[in-house]
């Protein structure tokens, strides 16, 4: 970990994760965690609070560190196989977000592409929200992407705006990508129009009554979970 020698500091690395998590492995617990992954990654066994609880001060020794140096540990948490450790990778560029912007996004969102699965998309699109909430940066480029992990990134990273979500943005992804039969947008498109309906429900109403033909039956029911129907 960061200790102090003289004047200087030597910055914690991927190592100080591993000696945080290691003794917390659990045999017993990983098959079930697996299997809720199905099967795609190998786990350590290690409840999400106990991990988080484990790695903070790791993590709380990162502030300051240049943008560069935490997209460096992270990739390399990203490296090692059980999946903890991408999910500590989040947890470091979570805490740290307020040090990358918009100069950053194509290192951040080079993680989507790599072990991809909901669980890791879902968190690169909060630090991605979290660095574009107030620079409102387009993600057309993500919109477009071959990859359609990237493109729910598009449609995820305005979770929890409310007043400064980019309604025309929200709206414009989701007829974009109201065709797909892929269950991820499908559930996605549903996803950010409901969390959007909290804070402007008449409007998402009026969107998916519009919109009814294009989107799927999965997004009108996500979206419209807690929505009064208009008469």
């Amino acid at each position: 970990m960061k200790r102090p020698t003289g004047r200087f500091f030597i910055m914690p690395t991927t190592k100080d994760f591993v000696s945080a998590l290691t003794p917390l492995a659990d045999a017993g617990r990983a098959p079930a965690m697996r299997a809720y992954m199905r099967d795609q990654f190998p786990f350590l066994g290690i409840a999400t609070p106990a991990r988080r609880a484990a790695i903070k001060p790791v993590i709380s020794l990162f502030k300051g560190v240049p943008p560069a140096e935490l997209i460096g540990v992270a990739g390399e948490l990203w490296q090692l196989p059980e999946r903890e450790y991408q999910y500590a990778a989040l947890d470091l560029m979570s805490a740290q977000w307020k040090q990358f912007d918009t100069g950053d996004l194509p290192q951040l969102l080079a993680f989507v592409l790599r072990k991809s699965w909901w669980d890791s998309v879902d968190g690169i699109a909060g630090i991605v929200g979290d660095v574009l909430r107030f620079d409102h940066h387009g993600m057309d480029s993500a919109l477009q992407h071959d990859n359609f992990w990237m493109r729910r990134i598009a449609l995820l990273h305005q979770l929890g705006w409310r007043g400064k979500t980019d309604e025309m943005r929200l709206f414009r992804y989701s007829m974009a990508l109201g065709h797909e039969n892929e269950f991820f947008i499908q559930k996605a498109i549903g996803w950010a129009l409901r969390d959007y309906a909290r804070h402007a429900p008449h409007n998402v109403a009026q969107f998916i009554n519009e919109n009814n033909s294009t989107l799927s039956k999965l997004s009108i029911r996500e979206a419209g979970r807690h929505l009064t129907p208009l008469g």
